[in-house]
């Protein structure tokens, strides 16, 4: 009977290793699934890469919300021209009384007001610059007055067409096809493709000087948001790095999206705080150069709501206690109107903070996932949470994804640059254009102040002006 039940035994005990093989093999499968299932809500990537899309919330009570202005807003009226304003004026009178047919007096009541804009047929003005010519007898030559050199620098276009080009093209996304045929048909003048990439290059030269201060200002400001996004440049993977002062923007294209930028841009003695999110270049940059860092809360519940969704039932529970205490440290800083003092409110933010850390230290799980994460609040625990100590730190690093949200709207529409022309030309205008929307100013009024200090040889405008 012993010697019939060892093969027994044997087959038993090859089939459990089998079973914990596949087991295993299983497991693994379901690891590398979780990752490969990551969305936008559980990871950094972007909405648009989500190849599922989470099915919108139901609304409450089963009532969709109604469109337009919703019950109790304020109403929003667009504040009339002023008299300088106006043009012309249309005066209409009535004969006799449209009911009765009775005489009419004029009334001591101000009139019904229309006021209506429309542009002119063709809204161009073409002026002709000529050097006229002059025989001289003692050269036997002919000699050309000189054309004032602001109108040669400026060729066909003058500044504000210069710069509606550059509006059309930088700040509307719009291809060169796509302007040539706006110019064509609604402004009366045809300009080709190629004239059009040459006014867009004299528009990035005149903001060379103007996005050089901005890039030179970058290590003394206090506070900085960045962020990177990817860049395509004929065929070649660039990368766009967002700086976001409290004042004005900074966009950087560069081939790396390593340390080495930050480096580069920033110096190895930035004395500021940096905004970001958990990317090693940001943590390589913090090592070495010692900057303070706030990582952003934002990104960590994303990734603490990929472990809510893992296949792994011990990953599940972590990640649930984890998002618990995450929410209600957010939901103390969204009811920070309600504390009396700054101190009770950072004392009461303290203390949740040392739950979320006790609880990510303490019910941790055996596995690789949440063991990756723990390190987290084990290494820069202080750097998730500068912003308690810190005044007018942001724990979320939106300010620089909102900012960059341009810069992604443009790489769709245009597919990326075409060379080092083309790098210099995004880089400078996304400036420009996130900056003055950052100051409350016109971005169309900054281009057109640019060029005509251009053309002139004056001094480039600045946009720190603002920032003192």
């Amino acid at each position: 009977m012993k010697a019939a039940g060892m093969p027994t035994c044997a087959r038993c005990a090859a089939l459990k290793q089998q079973i914990a093989q596949r087991d295993a093999e299983i497991a693994r499968l379901r690891a590398q699934l979780a990752v490969a299932a990551k969305n936008s809500s559980t990871s950094s990537k972007p909405p648009s890469s989500d190849i599922v899309k989470k099915p919108k919330d139901q609304p409450k009570h089963g009532r969709k919300r109604p469109r337009g202005g919703q019950v109790g807003h304020e109403a929003h009226h667009r504040p009339a021209f002023a008299p300088e304003q106006i043009d012309a004026t249309h005066d209409y009178t009535l004969e006799q009384c449209p009911d009765c047919g009775g005489t009419l007096e004029e009334a001591d009541t101000a009139p019904r007001v229309l006021q209506q804009v429309e542009i002119i047929e063709v809204p161009l003005r073409i002026e002709e610059h000529r050097g006229l010519a002059y025989w001289c007898g003692t050269c036997r030559c002919v000699h050309y007055a000189s054309v004032p050199p602001h109108i040669v620098r400026a060729g066909l276009a003058g500044p504000r067409l210069t710069a509606l080009v550059a509006f059309l093209k930088g700040v509307c996304h719009a291809s060169f096809s796509t302007i040539r045929r706006f110019l064509r048909d609604v402004v009366g003048v045809t300009i080709s493709r190629g004239q059009l990439a040459k006014l867009v290059q004299k528009v990035s030269a005149s903001l060379e000087a103007t996005y050089q201060e901005l890039l030179r200002a970058l290590p003394q400001e206090a506070r900085l948001n960045v962020d990177e996004t990817g860049h395509p440049d004929s065929g070649e993977r660039l990368w766009t790095w967002c700086f976001r002062a409290s004042l004005f923007t900074v966009f950087y294209i560069d081939a790396s999206r390593g340390s080495k930028v930050l480096l580069d841009v920033l110096g190895q003695e930035f004395d500021g705080l940096i905004g970001c999110d958990y990317f090693s270049a940001y943590r390589k940059y913090m090592k070495h150069s010692h900057v303070l860092v706030q990582f952003c809360l934002a990104h960590l519940i994303r990734d603490v709501r990929f472990l809510v969704e893992h296949p792994d039932a011990a990953n599940r529970r972590y990640g649930t206690l984890l998002l618990e205490h995450l929410r209600e440290l957010f939901r103390i800083i969204h009811d920070r109107a309600y504390y009396t003092s700054d101190q009770g409110f950072r004392l009461v933010l303290a203390g949740q903070r040392d739950r979320l850390v006790a609880a990510a230290l303490h019910h941790l799980p055996a596995t690789r996932e949440a063991r990756n994460l723990a390190k987290r609040f084990t290494d820069h625990a202080d750097s998730y949470f500068r912003f308690i100590t810190e005044p007018d730190v942001d724990p979320t690093n939106n300010l620089a994804e909102q900012a960059i949200r341009f810069v992604a709207m443009h790489r769709r529409m245009t597919q990326g640059t075409r060379g080092e022309k083309g790098q210099h030309w995004c880089e400078r205008l996304w400036t420009v254009a996130t900056t003055c929307v950052q100051q409350g100013r016109s971005v169309f009024g900054f281009l057109l102040e640019a060029v005509q200090a251009h053309f002139q040889g004056e001094a480039f405008p600045s946009l720190l002006t603002n920032s003192s």
